[in-house]
């Protein structure tokens, strides 16, 4: 298992300005990653060393947005004004991850513009609503993922998380740990982040210059 990608949620109104934002600080154009029709969101993506990568990803008016777990995840966090939503650990085989949350993954997909098909299933975002300091957890299917598309340049050196607890409240905080390789992770009194818990910042290294978005 190993972190795989972080989340940024935007309005749709907002998301060009936010990849625009981003992409400029990370020196990395963000990608149109296309629609996820079973969640009833859309992303954009832009790779970061280590097979890793940002994700941008903004509710649509769609009916999948209010029935789906991760549309609904999406939905609230950008009536809340938008941020971090969440971080992605990946797995070759989630099937002890789906014993211990006692169900099975949800398949998800989504065309890139350009035709190409991303195939996956997660497990886990039904615990990240309200709880964005949670992670959840992906299986990708085929040899397609988003760290390839387009010129990663920057490297994750930290992710911050406002969480009293430290994840002691998840069944995979050893998984999470291990998973993490040399990427620093910094707990923040949520107290210090006027009560909220989640993500508060990421670190990221451009050209042995520090990079921190919030």
């Amino acid at each position: 298992m190993r972190l795989d990608h972080i989340s940024y949620v935007a309005s749709h109104d907002q998301i060009s300005d936010v990849v625009n934002r981003i992409g400029s600080q990370i020196g990395t154009a963000f990608i149109d990653g296309g629609i996820h029709p079973k969640f009833g969101t859309r992303n954009f993506t832009a790779p970061l060393l280590n097979n890793q990568y940002i994700e941008v990803v903004c509710p649509l008016d769609h009916p999948a947005t209010d029935s789906t777990p991760f549309g609904r995840a999406v939905k609230k966090k950008a009536e809340e004004g938008g941020g971090w939503l969440t971080w992605v650990f990946s797995s070759n085989n989630l099937d002890l991850v789906e014993v211990k949350f006692g169900r099975s993954a949800t398949e998800g997909s989504r065309i890139k513009p350009d035709g190409t098909e991303l195939k996956w299933k997660q497990i886990g975002v039904n615990e990240i609503i309200g709880s964005g300091e949670l992670p959840f957890f992906i299986q990708w299917h085929g040899g397609n993922h988003p760290s390839q598309d387009g010129i990663a340049v920057a490297k994750l050196m930290k992710v911050s998380i406002a969480d009293d607890s430290k994840l002691s409240d998840s069944s995979f905080k050893n998984e999470i740990t291990l998973g993490l390789d040399d990427i620093q992770l910094e707990w923040i009194n949520p107290k210090d982040n006027y009560g909220f818990k989640g993500i508060v910042a990421v670190q990221l290294d451009l050209n042995g210059n520090a990079i921190n978005l919030y």
